[in-house]
């Protein structure tokens, strides 16, 4: 009798759901609008009635689900607590909870979208087969996550693996979106890399195809620089000096077999890869250097498997 389960990725747009089997294949996938407000009901009732809808067109019954997982925006603790989704509006809710008793399906196992991504890519994607994996993703910000021996690291307030918002230059001017000066995702995350391109070609006279743009992008950036631009491969080299220093700086304390890297930004492909390795190998022991880097492989996929995987590894 062939089971299933449910991985949820909540997002500030759109909430992603997936029918997964219990091989983390998924059979189905589709997405719903995000139902903003100060908490969680509307958007639980929302995908209480997706889910209903799918097991009704598929003839599931309600007993072949084991499960529902949900990737959250927010810092999540062990006890399903959201510690606040600011870009949905919620404060602290017990979303675990509060799933089960208006989905009406159990267990609900929640968890951090950065993280859960990760665990995706630990289990099914580019981390299958390593015991330890480091996990960032180069988005409109940058998120990350650890996973040991197939689990998420949580930490004790849910901020484990945040390596987004480490220090990475103290003496910064302008504030990161968290409130904090300096933080990686000032530098490293899409938006922060036009940032720092803007400021190169405000500071420096050197030719360069980025001066044509009138909205830079980071993919702007990334194709300038694999096509020989001089400047543009002088900004990603100082972007992943940062990002290298914090790569390092997070195998000193998590030390994981492999890194990933994921987000929008990882479809300049092997060429990023390359200058985050080498910056990566710049700024740690030589006794830490034989680190694996991968590029990510599930896509947008990542958090409806990782979610799924909150539930399948609790059933095995």
């Amino acid at each position: 009798m062939m089971r299933y389960c449910f991985g949820i990725d909540i997002g500030g747009t759109t909430v992603k759901i997936g029918l997964v089997m219990e091989d983390g294949s998924i059979a189905a996938n589709w997405e719903i609008p995000t139902r903003k407000g100060s908490d969680p009901a509307g958007l639980l009732e929302d995908v209480k009635a997706s889910l209903e809808s799918c097991l009704q067109e598929k003839k599931i019954p309600k007993e072949d689900i084991l499960g529902i997982g949900m990737a959250a925006p927010g810092p999540v603790t062990a006890d399903g607590v959201l510690h606040g989704a600011v870009n949905i509006g919620w404060g602290d809710v017990n979303l675990a909870e509060e799933a089960e008793r208006i989905i009406g399906i159990s267990p609900v196992r929640i968890g951090n979208d950065a993280r859960v991504a990760a665990l995706g890519e630990a289990v099914y994607g580019a981390g299958a087969g390593a015991k330890s994996m480091l996990m960032v993703t180069l988005g409109t910000g940058v998120g990350g996550g650890v996973v040991l021996d197939g689990k998420i690291l949580m930490g004790d307030s849910g901020v484990a693996g945040e390596i987004g918002h480490m220090t990475i230059d103290p003496y910064e001017k302008e504030a990161c979106n968290c409130g904090k000066k300096g933080c990686l995702e000032q530098y490293a995350s899409a938006t922060g890399m036009v940032r720092m391109a803007k400021k190169f070609l405000m500071e420096k006279d050197a030719p360069s195809v980025l001066r044509q743009y009138e909205a830079l992008s980071a993919k702007d950036l990334w194709d300038a620089a694999k096509g020989g631009d001089a400047l543009a491969d002088e900004i990603t080299d100082f972007v992943c000096a940062r990002l290298g220093s914090a790569l390092a700086n997070a195998i000193y304390i998590a030390d994981t077999e492999r890194i990933v890297i994921g987000g929008g930004v990882c479809g300049a492909g092997q060429f990023l890869l390359d200058k985050i390795e080498k910056a990566y190998q710049a700024n740690v022991f030589a006794h830490s250097r034989n680190k694996t880097f991968a590029l990510a492989k599930l896509g947008n996929h990542a958090g409806i498997q990782g979610a799924a995987a909150l539930i399948l590894q609790a059933v095995k």
